[in-house]
């Protein structure tokens, strides 16, 4: 009950009761503060622009806890733009693809040492000079982050902290590399690169996260594993080892049970299935009863220990994931309240207003940085409220139009008058005709299958591939044909506004591409080849061969090899 209460309470009036971080109250107190005197036009631009930015902080699930004066959000919006986060990404993407380049280059033609050519070595300061880039463009990044958090907020941040950290460690040794002509032989700033796409990414955050919790849950399985994995290491090598004169006892113990340290990792081995049943085969062919001690390594290790290593990674995994979600939601909630209680400041104080005027909401979402479809979606539903006051729980349901999603509308298809053609078009634009196309793509595969198994056993260079060319003549001329078809049915836009037809038809131009080149006149030259041989063999038999002729024939003959 006290919950409800508290949420259906204005953020302002949770701001004088002390309780928050402070960062939202105190946007909504510097708004309220700029409204009063001749500043009311500023103070009017300074709250639609802080709803503009708790309203894109919603829509990215965001936290709202940053500076809000005026000259802190223009350089916030330019930080989260598109352009400055993509100079971000190819920035981390090069700083770890310098691996490949640096030296020890690994980047060689082929992997074969009998061809592999010399490693490109880079001068000295080249690839040092690029890493110098991207750790200035990392020192800019967490420069504007921390200004932009705050100083109380930057504290408590332990990813901002780390990456503080990462980047001075990298620096000296960036500075130590210079300074010794990368001539050292350790470079600790390898190791760190790695980070810089972790703390860009929220995912893996999460995942770091998520790994991080379960590992106590997950460290009492893994003990019972060793545990297990001990214990029949042991029994294991006392049951081997007795009756050494044995011929296939010894077998088994000089193989796996040597020691404990090999019967400890045949078992580890064996834990995975990986030598199944190969490490009990010297022992099974003595006595089939030995099979028992494997059979029941299998079941309690296997079966039932690594399963629920499993269902624990699962069920932890999952619980981490439904916070998550609920974290973004409060975060979404959070954001869109925040911008509710700014946009009431907008013409007098919330005591004065019982709602929000959908025009300036309309203003907000025109400066809003938001995807065509999300501002799309919430701006038709803005205006089919007609000028009527927004309540704090309708200004939360209309951002539930946003998961909905646009659905996306196709093209109208092109009109005909004739009934025929009315026909036509009913025909080849239902979906049973994409099921037809489906199934003479079917055919050509197992076409092509049929031949390559026929002709397994044949050389490419004496393979008769004519009829296998022919065939596929014919379905790339019903693959343009269906093109045509659809392209009749549904129009031109219309044919290019799904994607699985836009497939179809960059792989018919391709296939165009092969029945342009395809000669069926290499079948001829195939059988006078053959033609041209036989004649050669038939004149050493019946009569003197002229042997000059044909050797001069056959040298100039494209398709006929002489095997000497």
């Amino acid at each position: 009950m006290a919950e409800l209460q508290a949420e259906s309470k204005p953020l302002l009036g949770r701001a004088h009761s002390g309780s928050g971080d402070g960062d939202c109250p105190q946007a909504l107190s510097t708004c309220r503060s700029v409204q009063v005197g001749p500043g009311e036009r500023a103070g009017r631009d300074l709250c639609i622009d802080q709803a503009v930015v708790f309203i894109e902080d919603a829509m990215q699930y965001r936290s709202i806890s940053h500076r809000m004066d005026a000259g802190s959000m223009r350089l916030y919006r330019c930080y989260y733009s598109n352009a400055c986060q993509r100079i971000l990404n190819f920035t981390i993407f090069s700083i770890l693809a310098l691996a490949f380049t640096e030296s020890p280059c690994s980047l060689t033609k082929t992997a074969d040492v009998r061809y592999r050519s010399l490693h490109w070595e880079p001068p000295c300061g080249l690839t040092e000079g690029i890493e110098g880039l991207c750790l200035l463009v990392f020192m800019t990044d967490v420069s504007v982050k921390c200004f932009l958090v705050g100083r109380a907020q930057f504290q408590r941040n332990v990813w901002l902290l780390a990456y503080v950290a990462v980047l001075a460690v990298s620096v000296v040794d960036w500075t130590v590399s210079l300074c010794l002509l990368c001539q050292e032989r350790l470079r600790i700033r390898r190791l760190l690169r790695p980070f810089f796409l972790l703390q860009n990414s929220s995912m893996m955050k999460k995942t770091l996260k998520c790994i991080r919790w379960s590992l106590p849950e997950m460290a009492s399985v893994g003990l019972l594993l060793v545990v297990h994995l001990c214990l029949f290491t042991i029994f294991g090598t006392l049951l081997f080892t007795v009756g050494e004169e044995d011929e296939h006892e010894k077998k088994e113990r000089l193989t796996y049970f040597q020691n404990l340290l090999d019967a400890f990792t045949s078992l580890l081995v064996l834990l995975t299935t990986a030598n199944n049943p190969d490490v009990m085969i010297p022992a099974y062919s003595e006595n089939r009863a030995y099979a028992i001690f494997f059979i029941v390594f299998t079941l309690i290790g296997s079966l039932f220990l690594m399963n629920l290593l499993t269902a624990i990674i699962y069920n932890q995994f999952r619980g981490y994931l439904m916070k998550s979600l609920q974290t973004s939601l409060f975060r979404r909630r959070l954001g869109t309240r925040a911008a509710y209680e700014v946009l009431l400041l907008t013409g007098g104080f919330p005591s004065h207003r019982v709602g929000v005027m959908p025009q300036d909401f309309l203003q907000v979402l025109e400066k809003a940085q938001l995807s065509s479809s999300q501002k799309q979606a919430v701006m038709e539903k803005v205006r089919s409220l007609d000028g009527v006051l927004l309540s704090a729980d309708e200004f939360q349901k209309i951002f539930s139009e946003v998961d909905r999603g646009v659905v996306r509308e196709h093209p109208p298809r092109p009109c005909y008058r004739s009934p025929l053609l009315q026909s036509a078009q009913f025909l080849f634009g239902h979906r049973y005709f994409d099921y037809l196309g489906n199934c003479i793509t079917l055919a050509n595969l197992v076409s092509i299958c049929v031949f390559l198994v026929l002709d397994e056993d044949v050389a490419p260079s004496d393979r008769d591939n004519f009829v296998l060319g022919v065939l596929n003549c014919v379905f790339i001329m019903y693959y343009l044909l269906e093109l045509l078809l659809k392209v009749f049915a549904l129009g031109p836009w219309g044919y290019l506004s799904y994607p699985e037809n836009l497939f179809d038809g960059l792989v018919t131009l391709a296939l165009l591409n092969f029945l342009y080149r395809w000669d069926p006149r290499s079948h001829e030259r195939h059988l006078s080849g053959m033609q041209l041989t036989a004649e050669l063999i038939f004149r050493d038999i019946l009569e003197e061969p002229k042997e000059e002729e044909l050797m001069h024939r056959l040298r100039n003959h494209p398709h006929v090899r002489l095997c000497r």
